[in-house]
């Protein structure tokens, strides 16, 4: 059920969702996000809601996330609540900064995660997914939650600070995830307790930025004491010079590491687990996925070139992006008044992308909630319109991170493909939680019977 909110003539009003007179759908965003954004994309492309008194609209149809992405970039940003919740936290990064500050760290960083260079990445995560699985026995069983974690954790390590041997499990891992569940928990509750306050949350939360912080300094000092030795992605960013010829400070290098490793080790954590999760549930893909990894690979770890010989592993990781996004939901605030397809959207107004539900569209996508990796063959991605399928964002603010995880995802999905079978544990109820992460993880353990090959 909607109500209408009229707005001046000249725009089309915005049918609102029936909500609480007081909360609004705030309960029901917290308590059930999926199932709200869901009803309301299933009552119509532009449909509004409210946290309390703030109102917020869902766009739902590609061409107007184009138009707010794109074409009206700059007339939104990322609105209050990100910055409140970010900036006291990390700082200002790529990821909560905006206009041309946002503009020059892009341009400062970009040339570190084009294809070229990330290329040189794909010699470790093929080593460490090969080290991970080695301590797999035949009938072991394991939370492939959990042990993604860990192996993402050891690629982002080696990939940013060329440091072996971190792990999820251990004190710095512990950190990243303490402020990933601070940020979730802040951002959920859409009027945050001010990070400032000593709340025992937040007591922990300063306890893991100070560990990151020092760990993370450790890192930096060591590579500008041997500048050029090493090969990873701190030397680049700390070679990298704006137009000016000036590098990043340092205090902008600490805030640019920790928004990379935090959020590019949450994203690949959750696209690996529903990837191993979806296939796992539908052994024909499985099996059709380990036949073209051993025809291309005949026993050998997979490096860059492989990819090519691998399209199964693309489109596996894609689809499960698609059905289980892991930005499952974004939002951008009006900097002034803005008209998207004949709708006002009012200065201070959120318009909310959710990729879960423009994925779920059966214009775009058929039986929508099928496990289908085909229909991401090259031939049927080009008839999807633009931005139907939107897992890394559009516009100036795609996932600056876009290239090494369409690299990464599909390179771990071969090289243990080709070395284990897994299978789900019977009994378990495996569900997402956006609740209690800021991406679309499942909540609590994905147990798997190991079979080796």
């Amino acid at each position: 059920m909607t109500t209408t909110v009229s707005p001046p003539e000249k725009y089309k009003p915005v049918p609102f969702i029936k909500g609480n007179p007081i909360v609004g759908n705030l309960l029901e965003f917290v308590r059930d996000r999926l199932s709200l954004l869901q009803r309301m994309a299933d009552q119509g492309d532009v449909v509004g809601m409210r946290f309390g008194r703030i109102p917020a609209i869902l766009f739902n149809r590609p061409e107007d996330i184009q138009s707010i992405l794109v074409e009206h970039a700059y007339d939104f940003d990322k609105g209050d609540l990100i910055h409140h919740v970010f900036r006291p936290l990390i700082g200002d990064s790529i990821f909560s900064s905006e206009g041309d500050f946002h503009h020059q760290q892009r341009e400062l960083m970009d040339p570190s995660f084009q294809p070229h260079t990330i290329a040189n990445y794909a010699e470790s995560a093929g080593f460490y997914a090969e080290q991970l699985q080695q301590t797999w026995a035949e009938g072991a069983i394991i939370d492939i939650h959990q042990q993604m974690g860990s192996l993402s954790m050891s690629i982002f390590g080696k990939v940013l600070f060329d440091a072996d041997a971190l792990r999820e499990t251990d004190d710095l891992g512990a950190a990243i995830a303490m402020i990933l569940e601070y940020a979730a928990r802040a951002i959920s509750r859409f009027l945050p307790i001010p990070y400032n306050w000593p709340v025992p949350l937040h007591r922990r939360t300063y306890k893991a930025v100070a560990l990151i912080r020092s760990d993370f300094q450790r890192f930096i000092d060591e590579r500008r004491a041997k500048p050029g030795e090493r090969n990873d992605l701190l030397s680049l960013l700390l070679q990298a010079r704006d137009e000016n010829g000036q590098p990043m400070n340092s205090e902008q290098l600490m805030t640019e590491c920790q928004s990379l490793f935090a959020a590019g080790h949450e994203t690949m954590v959750t696209a690996l687990t529903w990837s191993w999760y979806l296939l796992c549930q539908h052994p024909e893909i499985y099996t059709k996925l380990q036949q073209e990894v051993d025809r291309a690979l005949e026993g050998r770890t997979p490096t860059y070139a492989d990819l090519v010989r691998l399209p199964s592993c693309l489109q596996v990781f894609k689809e499960s992006m698609r059905i289980y996004p892991p930005a499952f939901a974004f939002f951008r605030q009006a900097l002034h008044d803005v008209e998207i397809d004949g709708y006002l959207v009012p200065k201070g107004r959120l318009a909310f992308i959710v990729p879960y539900t423009l994925h779920r569209r059966p214009d775009y996508f058929p039986e929508p909630e099928k496990f289908d990796p085909e229909r991401f063959t090259p031939e049927r991605e080009k008839q999807l319109p633009r931005n139907a399928f939107l897992p890394f964002g559009a516009g100036s603010r795609t996932c600056i991170g876009k290239h090494f995880a369409l690299m990464e995802g599909p390179l771990l999905l071969a090289t243990l493909a080709q070395r284990v079978t897994f299978r789900l544990l019977p009994g378990q109820q495996i569900v997402a939680d956006p609740v209690r992460h800021l991406t679309l993880r499942p909540k609590g353990e994905v147990n798997v019977t190991v079979t080796r090959r």
